[in-house]
């Protein structure tokens, strides 16, 4: 397992003397986590923030973002507010089975940079390294990627007005989310009939703090959790005539590990495109070690399955699922039918060559 360094860099540096300077008034999460990932680099780890919208002042800092109206790298001034701006991060790269081979497609995104995003295009790969020095090139590619799609992108499409919908689309949000980060990061900015004394510098460090918190959480299970897991979903593919002779059921040695995007990734690496050799179910413990089955979802789409089990399993449970299954040990099998469970490992592989079988009409 990677591990983050108390070694890296940035933690045995002494603070930095150089100014990072972004804008006074409310904050938002966008330039509070551009200051939080800065202070992760070496050149300005710890480094005084001043927050002002006076350009006598912010000039005089060594860098200057979400302010300004200037985006460039050479000045080290990172805004995006300025009229013609059109900054995007790398289009997304996806690869795509056309006519039985794989092909790799670009997709340029919607989402324009906010000033954390520009920090992050810049610096990003350093913050990461500083924090997981043991990751090679290849390792810090994808993670890098990977952290803006997962966790950046948000925050820029929320700062830049990014609607979670495209224009259009006919379908109504059902509820409204306000446990994300920038609307917690906008709670902490003084209101209107907060005590006069509340330091909006205060709040503003917290708010970064909170970032930096967040960040780091997407990142640690990043690198120490989904990157891990790839080998071994990998070995799992590479063996899946041992575990069925029909190549599409794969045993994980184990159970709970992120699996769905190396899958994906890894059938079309080893060209497993046609739809019938595609793998339909991946067999797993769970915590209390039962045996899971679970069925593949069609990639890109949350509740599809490639082959869900069969109908006449579903919300049955214990006895009368063995009874109908007519496989000893199972315990139960999602109404949804996306996934089941049974008490030994040569029950739930039954249960998926019985699944195979009775799906293949």
């Amino acid at each position: 397992m990677t591990s983050s360094s108390s070694s890296s860099p940035t933690s045995t540096n002494p603070p930095s003397d150089k100014i990072i300077a972004t804008h006074s008034g409310t904050f938002q999460a966008d330039e509070a986590l551009g200051v939080w990932l800065l202070r992760q680099t070496s050149t300005y780890f710890q480094s005084k923030v001043v927050r002002t919208r006076d350009e006598a002042k912010y000039s005089k800092a060594d860098i200057v973002i979400d302010v300004g109206g200037v985006y460039d790298h050479a000045t080290k001034k990172y805004d995006h507010h300025q009229r013609g701006y059109e900054e995007r991060f790398d289009d997304k790269v996806k690869k795509v089975v056309e006519g039985g081979e794989v092909e790799e497609k670009s997709t340029p995104r919607v989402t324009k940079l906010s000033a954390s995003g520009l920090v992050y295009r810049h610096y990003g790969r350093e913050v990461i390294q500083n924090i997981y020095p043991t990751l090679n090139e290849k390792e810090l590619d994808l993670v890098y990627t990977k952290m803006y799609n997962s966790f950046m992108e948000a925050i820029d499409a929320n700062d830049t007005g990014v609607e979670p919908l495209p224009k259009g689309c006919d379908i109504e949000l059902q509820y409204k989310d306000s446990t994300g980060l920038s609307s917690r990061v906008s709670r902490l900015n003084p209101r209107w009939n907060d005590d006069e004394e509340i330091s909006p510098d205060d709040r503003f460090e917290d708010a970064s703090a909170m970032c930096g918190s967040d960040f780091m959480s997407v990142l640690s299970s990043t690198v120490e959790s989904f990157l891990p897991a790839r080998s071994f979903v990998e070995q799992a593919l590479i063996k899946r005539f041992e575990t069925d002779a029909s190549g599409q059921i794969i045993k994980l040695e184990s159970g709970g590990l992120p699996w769905k995007g190396h899958l994906y990734d890894l059938e079309k690496e080893y060209k497993i495109v046609n739809e019938k050799d595609l793998i339909k179910y991946v067999l797993y413990t769970d915590q209390a070690m039962m045996w899971r089955i679970q069925a593949v979802t069609v990639e890109g789409q949350a509740f599809e399955n490639r082959l869900s089990l069969p109908e006449h399993w579903r919300g049955v449970r214990d006895a009368d699922l063995e009874k109908i299954a007519g496989i000893k040990g199972c315990t139960f099998c999602h109404a949804a039918g996306f996934i089941g469970g049974n008490k030994s490992y040569d029950g739930v592989l039954q249960m998926a060559r019985v699944a195979l079988g009775e799906n293949k009409d």
